[in-house]
């Protein structure tokens, strides 16, 4: 593929913009976490998440 827009002179209009990634942070926040799941404890970092509010919740007889 070419970059002549068809004068014979090159379009240099096409190239992209490097990515401004402090704009993008404070636009719309941290969107990725800083950790991955495999890199995390699986257990959780805290006691009280609503994940482990729920498992206290079901009745013995529902596989508790």
């Amino acid at each position: 593929m070419s970059d002549d827009n068809g004068s014979g002179k090159k379009d240099k209009s096409s190239g992209k913009k490097p990515v401004d990634k402090e704009a993008l942070a404070r636009i719309f926040g941290d969107v990725f976490p800083e950790t991955t799941s495999d890199e995390r404890d699986p257990q959780g970092s805290s006691g009280s998440s609503d994940d482990e509010w729920l498992r206290r919740q079901v009745p013995p007889h529902h596989g508790g």
